[in-house]
């Protein structure tokens, strides 16, 4: 396991708040002259591909920068091949990738030499929820109920899953670890495919993301137990039987559980302040498009923007929290 030591880990910090902290300064005088690389590093269908291509689309329709942008998904070895490419592209303006939490997970659970100190923060776009899923023609209308017949099962229930060691594993195993269960994790190489299997019954539950299952909510082939937020989503208008705001938190149903997942937007290292703060107003930009705010609501996201020193200060924070939540699932070493 690779770590930073303490001077370098306070070193990095403060030049990438002072970065941050430059950017109001800087007029965005810059753009981009060439095609602009937008890596994904998940595979194809889930929530950050989607994200990524519909930026894509916004950008290209409302005709907000000059250039042309490109999605390229980068998902191997659960995403460090996209964030590697972006470590080695060091002062390249014409790269960005869109971080999800497997930004801090991969690190720490395969070891691979690189860390969100190695790219620079632009803004996280938003925060996503977790859902837990079972297909529409179980008997299971929440999550005690399914948690009742996962214990029932005695560990044979299928959960499946986005990666080894990720996000959703993590959710996976603080679950068993509260509700005194066991499941046999699934893992796959996007929410897309996810969704697809539990509709299909090769699987008996996934905690997809809202965006990654909503279709197959609403034609009824997938049912929504709980979410792994600490209060119910927002969002009141239904999208089958009920709205996201319908659905009872996990805690409601005695699942001491809670996860958020970061969708952020990312630079190389060593670009230059101007460079950086076009993307921040390309961002903005495309948050205030009927598009985007459809797609939000759609995917009941968390809708927190951030930016500078408040995003470098979280990103930092969070690196900390998932190394805790790992250590508590098992899966690196205390």
């Amino acid at each position: 396991m690779r770590f930073f030591t303490q001077t370098r880990l306070f070193t990095t910090l403060a030049l990438a708040l002072g970065l941050a902290a430059s950017l109001p300064a800087q007029a965005a005088s810059w753009e981009p002259t060439k095609t602009v690389e937008f890596i994904v590093p998940a595979g194809t269908g889930g929530g950050a591909d989607q994200m990524a291509r519909l930026i894509q689309g916004i950008v290209t329709k409302n005709k907000l920068m000059k250039s042309s942008i490109v999605v390229v998904n980068k998902g191997g070895g659960a995403g460090a091949e996209g964030f590697l490419d972006i470590k080695n592209s060091k002062g390249e303006a014409h790269k960005i990738v869109i971080t999800l939490s497997n930004l801090f997970t991969t690190p720490l659970a395969t070891g691979v030499p690189f860390s969100w100190k190695d790219m620079t923060p632009v803004a996280m776009l938003a925060l996503d929820e977790f859902v837990l899923w079972v297909n529409a023609e179980t008997p299971h209308k929440s999550a005690k109920d399914y948690l009742a017949a996962a214990k029932a099962a005695s560990g044979k229930l299928k959960m499946g899953g986005t990666g080894s060691k990720q996000e959703d594993q993590i959710i996976t195993a603080l679950i068993e670890k509260s509700a005194g269960t066991k499941f046999i994790y699934v893992p796959y190489k996007g929410g897309g495919e996810v969704a697809v299997q539990l509709v299909g019954k090769h699987i008996d539950s996934t905690v997809n993301n809202p965006i990654e299952a909503v279709a197959q909510w609403r034609g009824g082939k997938l049912r929504p137990l709980c979410v792994f937020d600490g209060k119910r989503m927002p969002y009141k208008d239904k999208i089958a039987d009920q709205a996201w705001g319908d659905i009872p938190t996990c805690k409601e149903g005695g699942l001491d559980v809670e996860y958020l997942m970061l969708r952020g937007i990312f630079m190389p290292p060593e670009v230059k302040p101007e460079q950086v703060a076009f993307y921040v107003e390309l961002m903005q930009k495309v948050r205030v498009t009927p598009e985007w705010k459809k797609f939000m609501d759609e995917g009941a996201f968390n809708q927190t923007f951030m930016t500078g020193v408040d995003f470098t200060r979280w990103v930092a924070n969070e690196e900390i929290r998932h190394r805790l939540l790992m250590q508590e699932a098992g899966f690196v070493a205390k």
